[in-house]
């Protein structure tokens, strides 16, 4: 856990100042920041407005993923949506019915929005903005009634995302009772935003990115708003990343696609294994573990295993980023792409010394190729789903 915390002030301190998180308790309004790149999509900021809205405190909010605060009301499809957009790295506005600490529901309009990388148009961040709704609508036999159950409006599908309500076999809300008198009525409850709440939350939002903005200047990794297409940059997406975080082995991810074949996504172990920061290592060569002592035909072996186009396992001295060596039990496989073409290849590391089975009673060597079938499959299902953010591979 307090590696996983460790990664999480890294998400902040590499990129931005040191008074960025105290900018931004300054702000009035409610919203989280989360880190698409670390294992489970974690919250690394909330904010005081947030924290009170929701009743949880900062320590129990930091490093969780966004789902702890949905029900069994809030609408699976819509949580659906929010997660299609943060596959394809885009923005977002929807109604979302989200659940306090005590068990408590309220509506609020979700706003999120990714924060990109200037220098390499990578997504760093995302940030959601929740605004509060106070006009609810429930609705019986598709007409709408309004909070207090007193008079009819229009047909409930204009009040709501026609993109959702379209499609009558979903389930825009859960089966509430009313009870009037002796009869009772099996009613669904929904809300819409007002624009005036909408604009509220478009607002804030630029409020946080220019904290975020001018906080990135004072370090020199800046970030945008916008993806700013950078000659030679690479990425990998957040739809790949998200899956990959989830892998707890030391391994990282090379594009033999790009000039020096750099690294284009490290594991958290790796980075712990290795002593770098995530920043330090991306878009450098693999050579970057090598020392006075690592022996150059072993990775000669290693770069005619890439041109081959063929897996290979070696016993490399590797260096840290403290200069210390250690013996590094390396696997090296190629990814094909649902199409079968190489993708990327990847390079499982194991240190030496720590070659026991781990407490599933799996062998080193089932563990590398545990971890190459996972990353395998990350790769196939975003391909085979056209993910956008990668770039394609001739």
């Amino acid at each position: 856990m307090d590696s996983k915390l460790g990664l999480i002030q890294q998400s902040f301190n590499t990129r931005y100042s040191l008074w960025v998180r105290e900018a931004l308790d300054e702000l009035p309004d409610n919203f989280t920041i989360t880190d698409p790149s670390l294992s489970g999509h974690p919250i690394v900021f909330a904010s005081r407005g947030f924290l009170k809205m929701s009743g949880y405190s900062q320590e129990e909010v930091i490093g969780q993923n966004g789902k702890i605060f949905q029900g069994p009301k809030t609408n699976r499809r819509t949580v659906m949506e929010i997660r299609e957009a943060i596959r394809e790295e885009r923005a977002i506005q929807v109604n979302l019915l989200n659940y306090r600490k005590d068990g408590t529901r309220f509506w609020m309009l979700f706003h999120m929005s990714p924060v990109f990388g200037k220098e390499d148009g990578r997504v760093i961040h995302f940030v959601a903005v929740q605004v509060p709704v106070t006009r609810k609508q429930m609705r019986n036999g598709g007409v709408s009634l309004s909070e207090d159950g007193s008079g009819l409006n229009e047909i409930m599908f204009g009040s709501c995302r026609k993109e959702v309500c379209s499609d009558s076999s979903l389930e825009l809300g859960r089966v509430l009772s009313l009870d009037s008198g002796s009869k009772v009525l099996d009613i669904e409850e929904t809300c819409e935003a007002s624009d005036f709440e909408k604009q509220r939350a478009a607002i804030a939002f630029n409020d946080i990115l220019s904290v975020l903005t001018h906080s990135s200047e004072l370090t020199g990794r800046l970030v945008c708003g916008k993806r700013c297409i950078v000659p030679g940059a690479h990425y990998i997406s957040s739809s790949l990343n998200i899956p990959l975080g989830r892998i707890k082995q030391s391994f990282v991810i090379i594009d033999p696609h790009l000039p020096g074949m750099p690294i284009v996504y490290a594991s958290d172990a790796f980075l712990k294994l290795t002593g770098y920061d995530r920043h330090e290592i991306l878009g450098l060569n693999f050579r970057i573990l090598n020392g006075v002592d690592t022996d150059t035909s072993t990775f000669h072996q290693i770069n005619e295993s890439i041109q081959t186009e063929q897996a290979c396992t070696v016993r490399i001295l590797s260096y840290r980023k403290d200069k210390s060596s250690f013996w590094n039990c390396l696997h090296l496989s190629p990814v094909r792409n649902a199409s079968g073409k190489i993708a990327y290849f990847v390079g499982v590391q194991i240190e030496e010394d720590c070659k026991n089975q781990d407490r599933h009673g799996l062998s080193p060597e089932m563990r590398q190729l545990s971890t190459v079938g996972a990353v395998k499959v990350a790769v196939r299902s975003l391909s085979m789903g056209a993910g956008p953010a990668s770039s394609s591979k001739s």
